[in-house]
């Protein structure tokens, strides 16, 4: 009991809401902007979400889980149909690979925008 207080105590009493923005470099942001854009619908400018769980999780230093070592971040975008997403990328030339494995979280898929960064898909599972 003594181990729950103190962390109740260290605790921060206001929180953050959410991610207000993803920032990262790229060799040609306006080209990169519109591929996600026109391939995944997000408006560089202001994207509103919808409301759901995200995923905030440190990962070692040698995870393979990125891909390339060098790659320090991946994305993450939940989607509503995997399927349907897939079959839209695919449409337009994007290799996809979808993880044949559903799990207790649902579907995984990933790709790689034109810079080659990775992007992960998450159909999240259906609540029982």
């Amino acid at each position: 009991m003594p181990d729950t207080v103190e962390v109740q105590m260290n605790s921060p009493t206001e929180r953050v809401l959410g991610i207000g923005g993803l920032f990262f470099r790229s060799r040609d942001p306006k080209k990169l902007a519109q591929w996600y854009e026109l391939n995944l619908g997000i408006d560089h400018r202001v994207w509103q979400q919808a409301a759901g769980p995200t995923a905030f999780t440190p990962f070692a230093m040698d995870t393979d889980y990125f891909g390339s070592k060098q790659q320090g971040w991946m994305l993450n975008f939940r989607v509503r149909s995997m399927d349907a997403m897939v079959a839209q990328l695919q449409k337009s030339n994007i290799e996809v690979k979808v993880d044949p494995e559903k799990t207790p979280y649902g579907r995984f898929a990933r790709l790689h925008d034109p810079e080659g960064n990775p992007i992960e898909l998450w159909e999240p599972a259906s609540p029982a």
